[in-house]
């Protein structure tokens, strides 16, 4: 009967370690693989900080924004991270809320031109031909923006649709088919790097809070598990004060993930790690540009209470 005990005790002993040891799986959807936006969730994993939080996250990574958000209603992820201009997407009805506004401003966007360009600011841009990756997505209301800024009106520049396939954004530009494109900022640094163009303006120049990056929760997740969702923020929120002190580390994790030179992804992490929040809240300034961009792109048919479409109640 002692032998009995002893191993009862020893079995009793494993399963307990291993129950302290195992951490809780929670897939997260990335809308893009490499924007800047969304990678602290790999700096986070990478650095153990998710851990830290009893949190095993898989990173789950998309094509685009819209089949993120159809995996969410699928059920195959609870959590995802994408753009602010997707809050219209609860508007009409989608079971999820925003918890967390990333990055206020877009600083991971913005207006290239090719290097020999006589184009060398925002005035010059009137009546030129620029691409943008789709009618009615972020890069085309930003385009818009500088419109009404600039004081052109709707007109002021000629929205070229290309797609968001870089390697058609080069040649477009190349070719000089189009004057400017709307694209990620890695793209433009990385043809700097060449000699064959250069990065005019970043968005976060002159377009203020549009909610450039948001967390979505599924009300499904907030339901049955909420201290998952804290958990993953506070987990986010360490992980951008980890990015702020540890530069070089962070850095060559991102390369891990985009695969870019180390200078064109040093210049992309200085570009953007002001733009991230240190609180995850969601400002009077991103949701009145929200708002306004919803009316823009006619993406609602009236202008929705934004009260309804986020939560800061994870954020305790």
């Amino acid at each position: 009967m002692k032998w009995m005990r002893r191993t009862l005790v020893i079995a009793t002993a494993c399963v307990l370690a291993f129950s302290a040891h195992a951490a809780e799986k929670l897939p997260v959807g990335k809308a893009a693989l490499t924007s800047s936006a969304v990678l602290p969730v790999d700096i986070g994993v990478k650095a153990g900080i998710f851990a830290k939080q009893d949190l095993d996250v898989e990173i789950v990574v998309f094509q685009g924004a819209a089949k993120m958000h159809q995996a969410m209603l699928a059920g195959s992820v609870d959590l995802g991270i994408g753009g602010g201009p997707e809050m219209a997407l609860i508007a009409k009805g989608a079971p999820e809320r925003a918890v967390c506004n990333v990055a206020p401003a877009v600083a991971f966007l913005g207006i290239l031109v090719p290097a020999d360009s006589p184009i060398h600011d925002a005035a010059g841009l009137k009546g030129k031909k620029i691409a943008v990756a789709a009618v009615g997505g972020l890069a085309y209301w930003l385009t818009l923006e500088l419109d009404r800024r600039e004081g052109w009106g709707p007109t002021g520049m000629d929205i070229v649709e290309i797609g968001n396939n870089p390697a058609s954004v080069v040649a477009a530009l190349k070719t000089h088919a189009v004057d400017a494109a709307y694209t990620g900022t890695v793209l433009a640094f990385t043809m700097e790097e060449e000699g064959t163009g250069r990065l005019l303006i970043p968005a976060s120049q002159y377009a203020g809070h549009v909610g450039g990056g948001v967390i979505y929760a599924t009300q499904r997740l907030m339901q049955n598990n909420p201290d998952a969702i804290r958990r993953f923020l506070a987990g986010w929120r360490e992980t951008i004060a980890y990015m702020k002190t540890h530069r070089d580390e962070s850095i060559a994790i991102e390369r891990d993930v985009t695969h870019a030179s180390a200078a064109v992804q040093s210049k992309e992490f200085d570009l953007n790690l002001g733009a991230f929040s240190d609180d995850c809240r969601f400002d009077a300034e991103t949701l009145a540009n929200l708002k306004r961009s919803f009316a823009d792109l006619k993406l609602t048919a009236t202008p929705p209470d934004m009260a309804n479409l986020y939560t800061e109640k994870f954020l305790q």
